[in-house]
């Protein structure tokens, strides 16, 4: 019997509960998987990166303003940040607060700014200017977490990576991708579902789709993911 929508259904929290309590009488979650690639590579060919940026220096500055901003706002602060510095020589000159003013737009800009101006002295004075293609290195770095190394890692470098942002978090679990209930359990079990030579692009086609077509408020199950799964699982809106 198919699993129906209760009526005046419109918490996207019953919606995911409900398709991970379907889903464990139904599809595995490889297949699912399988069902999740086959749609995003079909949206999304060749994912851009959406951070403006032109080598592994200005991508991590600009993945560190993302926190809790949108990368359309990074986009627009970034030139000028820039324009006044480029590389971590050149930044680790500033004045904090100089650099603060720019970097205001993108909230929490005291400690941003702070974290920006510091890790460019320690690449300046301890990397010779570069950024090093080691995990453990930059999540050494003044501000730099996990996921904003695992970007650097993945966009700058090629490195296989599955950075776990909002999107992907809330996206994996709604499709029954993962049951995790913290960031670092939804990035296993989507690095045990996924070839790592896929895990940089998967990444990106998450992220734009969860933008374009499945938001946090929500799809209704309509989205191009959603409706497949409902139409192969038997989940039904009626």
């Amino acid at each position: 019997m198919p699993l129906r929508r209760p009526d005046g259904w419109r918490s996207v929290f019953l919606f995911s509960a409900a398709f991970a309590e379907w889903y464990s009488g139904g599809m595995d979650k490889k297949e699912r998987a399988s069902v999740v690639q086959e749609e995003l590579m079909r949206l999304y060919e060749n994912p851009p990166i959406p951070l403006t940026h032109h080598d592994p220096y200005t991508l991590l500055v600009a993945v560190l303003l993302s926190a809790q901003c949108t990368d359309k706002r990074v986009n627009l602060v970034t030139p000028a940040l820039f324009a006044l510095a480029s590389t971590p020589e050149e930044m680790a000159r500033q004045d904090v607060e100089a650099v603060r003013e720019i970097v205001r737009p993108c909230g929490l800009s005291e400690r941003k700014a702070s974290a920006i101006v510091n890790l460019s002295r320690i690449l300046a004075e301890q990397y010779g200017g570069q950024v090093p293609c080691d995990f453990q290195a930059l999540e050494s770095l003044p501000g730099v977490g996990h996921k904003t190394a695992s970007v650097v890692m993945a966009q700058a470098f090629g490195v296989p990576a599955f950075p776990v942002d909002t999107h992907i978090f809330r996206l994996s679990r709604l499709w029954g991708l993962s049951s995790g209930k913290t960031v670092e359990a939804v990035e296993r079990d989507l690095k045990a579902l996924y070839p790592e030579n896929t895990w940089g692009d998967l990444h990106l086609r998450i992220v734009l789709y969860g933008r374009e077509y499945c938001p946090a408020r929500g799809c209704g199950g309509s989205c191009p993911i959603c409706s497949r799964l409902n139409r192969t699982e038997g989940f039904t809106d009626v």
